[in-house]
């Protein structure tokens, strides 16, 4: 199983929201370079990174910080927050990142990502953010009038291979991660899934490590690593156990 520290870019530095709310950011780090660099030396293999600035703004305002991150973290990068277009995509691969993530592209313009997996297989992963089961785009200001588990089953279809699936009503609550919907969407879709949104402990690590055989292939750890409420090194080595 796969850990993917989180990191959220706004302003340039390294946040965290609650439940996606920007009147609710606590910021962690003023140098997003220096803490991909700190993920890297405890052992992730990859790091998450969100410009929640672009989530909203429909294009990337935190390129600098990626830049940043991809220098000091010398790991694989992936990238989301407000990606929806071609060239956008391209830039940011062309920049290093090694994965691009669509969400609210995915609902809105599913022709895109057919096109991104068709021109760039393997690095397209796409994101789906529900509230009860009802997908959110535009940085989780709006329904998409769809299911998570049907636009799962759409991604399929157009050639992504990965999903990230996040629970809204538990990011950045620490109230553990929603197992089941995650399980849902791997079944649906038949795709490797990245848990999101809710993880407090060791305990919803091993949790989600005993669903691997049900399409949970790794999961993202934000405001819980930020705290310290988890320790990226130990997680590393529950996530590689046999």
């Amino acid at each position: 199983m796969n850990i993917y520290p989180a990191i959220d870019l706004r302003g340039g530095n390294c946040v965290r929201l609650v439940k996606g709310d920007f009147s609710r950011e606590t910021v962690y780090s003023t140098d997003p370079g220096a803490m991909a660099k700190k993920w890297a030396d405890e052992g992730a293999s990859c790091i998450h990174v969100v410009d929640l600035d672009g989530a909203v703004a429909g294009e990337s305002r935190n390129l600098l910080s990626i830049d940043a991150i991809l220098k000091q973290g010398n790991i694989p990068i992936e990238v989301g927050g407000g990606i929806r277009t071609m060239e956008h995509i391209a830039r940011l691969l062309d920049r290093g990142v090694h994965q691009v993530i669509l969400g609210s592209a995915a609902v809105k313009n599913p022709e895109l990502v057919k096109e991104a997996c068709d021109r760039y297989p393997g690095r397209i992963v796409v994101g789906i953010d529900a509230k009860n089961g009802d997908v959110a785009v535009e940085g989780w200001e709006a329904s998409g009038h769809i299911q998570a588990e049907d636009l799962a089953r759409k991604m399929a279809e157009a050639g992504v291979r990965r999903i990230i699936f996040t629970d809204i009503a538990r990011d950045g609550m620490l109230s553990g991660v929603n197992v089941e919907a995650t399980v849902n969407v791997a079944r649906a879709s038949g795709l490797a899934v990245t848990a999101s949104g809710g993880v407090a402990s060791l305990e919803d690590l091993k949790i989600l490590k005993k669903r691997e055989t049900d399409g949970i292939e790794g999961c993202i750890i934000g405001k819980a690593l930020y705290t310290g409420a988890i320790d990226l090194r130990q997680a590393v080595r529950i996530a590689k156990e046999a």
